[in-house]
């Protein structure tokens, strides 16, 4: 099993990409949909680059992936799985593309090879995410992919505008 097509890997990220991520990392309008709510320093990004927690999915419960341009080997966005839960063999899945990169499918090709990895690899029985309701971009590139809407939480994020309502998403693993 390969981590690439013929556009795109995913691969573990590397120093060079402490850039990026540090863009990526410190740019606020994302932090509404996440957990992270102060900038990463690039010496704490250098530690979780070079970490050796990061490469191990079980102990540190999370994973990341640089998505790469096979073309030129530029990284373009990252994928994650997280919050894994070993007994219930499940992991939450996050997408990042980076925004001179959106809108090319980059996203949903790196769905799509990061929850067969996940789903025929590690054999989890299910990956979810949760999406604000008006992110109908990643709402619709998900379902592409196979997910399911399994439900909407109502006031979930707290925003600019006061409260979000998020669905979760679903894929499960019928050949567990």
């Amino acid at each position: 099993m390969y981590l690439e097509n013929d556009r795109i890997r995913l691969r573990a990220p590397e120093p060079e990409d402490l850039e990026k991520y540090y863009i990526w990392e410190n740019d606020t309008s994302l932090w509404v949909s996440g957990d992270a709510h102060l900038p990463y320093s690039r010496f704490d990004l250098k530690k979780l680059i070079s970490s050796d927690d990061a490469k191990d999915f079980y102990s540190s419960k999370q994973i990341r992936f640089t998505i790469e341009q096979k073309s030129d080997n530029e990284a373009v966005g990252a994928m994650d799985l997280f919050d894994f839960s070993p007994f219930h063999k499940r992991a939450a899945v996050g997408a990042l593309v980076d925004n001179a990169h959106r809108k090319k499918g980059y996203a949903a090709e790196a769905m799509g090879l990061l929850c067969d990895y996940a789903l025929r690899f590690l054999k989890l029985h299910q990956v979810y995410a949760y999406v604000p309701e008006h992110n109908t971009a990643s709402i619709n590139m998900l379902e592409r992919c196979g997910f399911t809407k399994q439900g909407l939480l109502p006031d979930w994020l707290q925003s600019e505008n006061g409260y979000d309502s998020v669905y979760i998403l679903s894929l499960l693993n019928r050949a567990d």
